[in-house]
């Protein structure tokens, strides 16, 4: 099957590294246009330059926009949305990816460290969900796309304040998808299970171990006998926001080569 965007725009936050630029990258080489926002200007520039390079020969007219922003801030969600608007037009797919993992003992969460994923993970999804969605409705065409983690289904010990935030993600996509259905504007979820990504390249370095090795060792619990690519992940982004998605709405779909308990 072959999966088209063509002359759909779409916004990806977090879209710099990992997860999310494997996401921009796959969208770009199917016909679309992209503008992905991450704090890091440089680490931007750098996926921007890398995702229209890939993007040939499938797209050689992709149009891809860098834009930096502090999306915890209301304001900057707004600029942002803005400024990707005045680049591309109107986005016809967001995808909700900014976050990080954090997790630890529920007593020593302090409230800065709740808010500050709060922030970043639920109120940053509200916001830039908020302000395409008066678009989406008027042209009846719209995918919002929310990147979760499988700590939303089957939150673990200690996995506060993630499992907590990441859950609200997962009943805010539902209410969003009954909501916006009538509209042709179709909201889901993906959630994450071990995907090769930056923050595990960090944690081999702060560990002094070989990647090759931590995440041959990460396979071992997973039924599909190792890590997902970020490709793989990408893929199924691209295809629910795709017109060959146009009957999917309100799923949480589990990328996750088999590892969480729950559907």
């Amino acid at each position: 099957m072959d999966i088209r965007l063509n002359g759909r725009n779409a916004l990806i936050t977090g879209g710099s590294l990992g997860i999310g630029f494997a996401i921009a990258e796959r969208f770009a080489k199917s016909g679309g246009n992209v503008a992905i926002v991450a704090r890091r200007r440089d680490a931007l520039e750098q996926a921007r330059d890398a995702i229209l390079e890939n993007a040939k020969p499938e797209n050689a007219g992709a149009n891809v926009v860098a834009i930096s922003a502090d999306i915890t801030r209301a304001d900057e969600c707004e600029r942002a949305v803005a400024e990707a608007k005045d680049a591309l037009g109107s986005i016809d797919i967001l995808v909700n990816n900014a976050g990080s993992s954090q997790k630890g003992p529920f007593e020593e969460i302090t409230d800065e460290i709740w808010q500050a994923d709060l922030d970043i993970k639920l109120f940053a999804a509200i916001r830039f969900s908020r302000l395409v969605l008066r678009d989406m409705k008027e042209r009846k065409w719209g995918r919002i796309i929310n990147v979760l983690n499988s700590g939303a289904k089957a939150p673990p010990a200690e996995g506060a304040p993630t499992a907590v935030t990441r859950a609200a993600g997962l009943a805010m996509t539902k209410a969003m998808a009954g909501e916006f259905a009538p509209h042709n504007v179709l909201v889901n979820s993906l959630h994450v299970g071990r995907i090769k990504s930056d923050q595990w390249v960090r944690r081999a370095d702060g560990q002094d171990r070989d990647l090759d090795e931590l995440y041959a060792e990460m396979g071992k619990i997973i039924p599909l006998g190792r890590v997902g690519e970020a490709e793989e992940f990408a893929n199924i982004a691209c295809f629910l926001a795709s017109d060959a998605g146009s009957y999917i709405t309100g799923t949480a779909i589990n990328v996750d080569g088999g590892l969480t308990p729950v559907t």
